[in-house]
């Protein structure tokens, strides 16, 4: 079971009285001056609020508008939402880690992630859950299903999930809210369905891998497997399905294939494991990929099997 740190759900929110609202407010600067070793006076000088406002903060008792909590937030280094959370602890080695990455800047925080994951993430070979990548007409559903239905897991395809998230069809949610609302309902769904599903095998929408955020996001908590073809025989494939929709009303299709292929390969090459999907049938694939999934993954299918 996967635990989201920082992440309170709506209900958590409202149950919280204002009177401890401003409680938890109180304290969390109260730890995070102690822990700069910061005086109640060098805090007001560094923020423009004044030590009286600042006790009164301190002891649950002031009620301090959004400008001037910004003003607090900065001096003490950390964002506004930090001071807002509804835990109620932060430890000391939490803090320095926090400052430790903001520190260390953007171009850094790739690095900084995969070395959370290669020392504190659950290993690949351990995980209970398939995500497969690739553009449509790799055969994610097809091979997915069928691969499923081998495990005993569920299928999930997410763009079913966000569908149902959203309450509308994918292509009305990009003509009402654009590609930005479709990310964030994307990244929604994502999160909801690694919540709820311990194993399964999730089909993932095509460009999911050109968000960086979820691309690492699947890559920390699935086994990620890219299904790929050449570009003639994923035309092939979606026209044989009657579906060309990435290239509709475009003059040379095959060009902006290539395109997107050439726009994402670097992403899609980043998955534990790759199944080149030309000339093979979908029987073939799934044995295929029965052979490169983690052996965790076979063992609690036999498991499921003796039992």
């Amino acid at each position: 079971m996967i635990t989201y740190l920082g992440m309170a759900t709506p209900s958590k929110i409202s149950e919280i009285e204002p009177d401890q609202l401003l409680a938890l407010l109180g304290g969390r600067v109260r730890t995070l001056r102690a822990h700069r070793g910061m005086t109640r006076k060098v805090l007001a000088e560094d923020s423009g609020v004044s030590e009286r406002y600042l006790a009164q903060l301190e002891q649950g008792q002031g009620n301090m508008s959004v400008v001037l909590l910004a003003r607090v937030a900065a001096a003490l280094r950390t964002e506004t939402s930090d001071l807002l959370r509804s835990r109620e602890r932060h430890s000391a080695e939490e803090i320095l880690i926090s400052d430790l990455l903001r520190e260390l800047g953007p171009d850094n925080h790739k690095a900084f992630l995969q070395l959370l994951t290669e020392h504190f993430s659950v290993p690949v070979e351990s995980r209970q859950r398939i995500a497969l990548v690739g553009l449509r007409g790799a055969g994610k559903t097809s091979q997915g299903k069928i691969l499923a239905g081998r495990l005993e897991y569920p299928f999930v395809q997410l763009g079913s999930e966000i569908e149902q998230l959203a309450g509308m069809s994918t292509s009305e949610i990009f003509a009402l809210s654009g590609a930005t609302g479709y990310r964030r309902l994307e990244e929604r769904a994502l999160m909801q369905t690694l919540k709820r599903y311990d194993q399964c095998v999730l089909e993932t929408p095509g460009s999911i891998v050109m968000d960086p955020r979820l691309l690492s996001t699947l890559l920390t908590t699935c086994f990620v497997v890219w299904l790929h073809a050449q570009p003639e025989e994923y035309m092939r494939r979606l026209i044989a399905l009657g579906d060309v929709r990435p290239m509709e009303h475009q003059a040379d299709a095959m060009a902006d294939l290539r395109r997107i292929l050439a726009e994402r390969n670097e992403s899609y090459s980043q998955a534990h494991a790759s199944l080149d999907t030309n000339d093979k049938s979908v029987g073939e694939c799934v044995t295929e990929l029965m052979r490169i999934i983690p052996r965790g993954m076979k063992n609690t299918m036999n498991e499921l099997m003796e039992s």
